[in-house]
């Protein structure tokens, strides 16, 4: 298995605003594909990719505020939850299935995983990297759980409950045989190279296939 990492690009038009996980992520949708986001937050992504690219994009979401912010831009989202619901989808039933800063909150991220790539062609998952030094400095020094901007929230009050690391997930994809078409390594919104990413990178991007 060997991980490509396409050279990032600057936003195309009406993608500028996106947080940069998912501007990545809308360079390298194909147009007129067919999308699941997963987690889809308020649609910001869906609605980049639907008026950019002509992706016929679709949505679950957990809250009901972002469900109904969603549907105000005039995406179709339903309400649910990773864990439980993706397993109704059928398989094959969308070009991309994309899961953006979510994977850390499930109950069960290789059931989700699982469930992503069966359901796409192809699967983006993005993440916080908690191997990045500003966390490990935080707990070096500190002795605490890092709050940064990164990680705002404090630990009783954080909805991530699985940490996950960039060296974590890249043993994680090439134990089971999942192929990396491209990663992307982000730290305050910029790229980053790939060499000690797991250091140096505050988020990751990854494409990913059977």
């Amino acid at each position: 298995m060997h991980a490509v990492s396409p050279p990032l690009t600057p936003p195309a038009s009406g993608r500028g605003t996106l947080r940069s996980d998912l501007a990545v992520i809308a360079r390298n949708v194909a147009p007129g594909t067919r999308v699941l986001d997963v987690g889809c937050g308020d649609g910001a992504l869906m609605a980049a990719l639907r008026d950019s690219a002509g992706v016929d994009a679709r949505g679950l979401e957990l809250d009901p505020t972002n469900v109904a912010a969603a549907m105000e831009r005039g995406l179709s989202v339903v309400q649910g939850d990773a864990d439980i619901d993706l397993a109704d989808y059928p398989d094959n039933s969308f070009d991309y299935a994309i899961l953006s800063q979510t994977l850390q909150t499930t109950r069960h991220p290789d059931r989700v995983l699982e469930h992503l790539l069966r359901i796409g062609g192809r699967a983006f998952v993005s993440f916080p990297n908690f191997a990045h030094w500003r966390v490990r400095a935080s707990l070096l020094w500190g002795g605490r759980m890092p709050v940064t901007q990164l990680l705002p929230v404090a630990w009783y009050a954080t909805p991530n409950i699985h940490h996950v690391t960039i060296d974590d997930f890249r043993s994680f994809v090439r134990e089971r045989d999942i192929a990396v078409e491209g990663s992307w390594f982000l730290s305050k919104g910029r790229p980053t190279s790939a060499s000690a990413a797991n250091f140096r990178a505050e988020h990751a991007v990854f494409l990913l296939r059977r």
